[in-house]
């Protein structure tokens, strides 16, 4: 029977580690690469039973995330956050699949249910929110990026039907810290790829995406959370293109 290896990388994430690697607890194998976490993330990990290699040199989450699909050996991969938990619908469709899954398919989308301090979000861009995070590993490596890396794979993609459950932002304090990390990410990948920010671009795209996120994609349907949420995605958007300007505007002045 095919081999299933659990994937997943890691930064000062003691509070949520067992939990997830208790919700792949059917796995054959699970990966743990840690950056350097200052809490009790590792310990907790190993003790737990994973195998946890350690690398401090931050390079982005996609070469990270290859780090850890090179030291795995299933032939299937289960690629998941620290924060993101697989219910029991989800790993018996998954089991399911190792066991009799075609082998002209080479990976899998789920659905992902997410969070919002607090809130699972139904509307506004988060659901279904489609993610692909299982797939053979002999076919498949993640693409270079800093942020919003993507699943580069060989083959067909088929889709599971239960949901992945996604812990994210559980307060206002961790949105405003991820949208800080992010979109200081996405402004150095704009500069990489030779895009420019500036103040109004900044303010016509933050703009939009208020709009994409609370109008178009019925985000108000979510009440004040629909609300906060496409204010937050606004946020990180303008936040994106005007440090992609500065960043552009202190390398002419060096």
């Amino acid at each position: 029977m095919p081999k299933l290896s659990v994937i997943l990388i890691t930064k000062n994430e003691a509070s949520h580690i067992v939990q997830c690697l208790d919700s792949v607890h059917f796995a054959d194998e699970w990966i743990v690469v840690d950056s350097g976490s200052t809490d009790a993330t590792v310990a907790l990990a190993r003790e737990w039973g994973a195998t946890v290699y350690i690398h401090e040199d931050w390079l982005g989450f996609g070469i990270q995330k290859n780090r850890a699909l090179a030291y795995a050996t299933g032939d299937w991969l289960l690629s998941i956050d620290a924060d993101e938990r697989v219910p029991e619908a989800l790993a018996i469709e998954i089991q399911k699949i190792i066991q009799d899954g075609h082998q002209s398919i080479a990976g899998y989308t789920m659905p992902r249910l997410s969070s919002y301090c607090g809130h699972f979000m139904r509307h506004g861009g988060w659901w279904p929110d489609r993610v692909l995070r299982l797939f053979k590993r002999e076919q498949s490596r993640f693409s270079d990026r800093q942020v919003h890396e993507k699943v580069e794979i060989k083959g067909q993609v088929g889709q599971l039907t239960a949901h992945l459950i996604h812990y994210t932002h559980p307060n206002l304090e961790a949105v405003l810290n991820k949208m800080n990390t992010y979109s200081t990410a996405g402004a150095a990948v704009m500069q990489e790829r030779g895009r420019s920010g500036g103040i109004l671009k900044a303010c016509f795209h933050g703009f939009w995406a208020f709009i994409r996120a609370y109008i178009f994609r019925a985000g108000f349907l979510d009440g004040a959370y629909g609300f906060m949420a496409a204010i937050s995605h606004a946020e990180g958007t303008y936040y994106r293109y005007v440090k992609c300007w500065l960043m552009k505007h202190i390398d002419n002045q060096k």
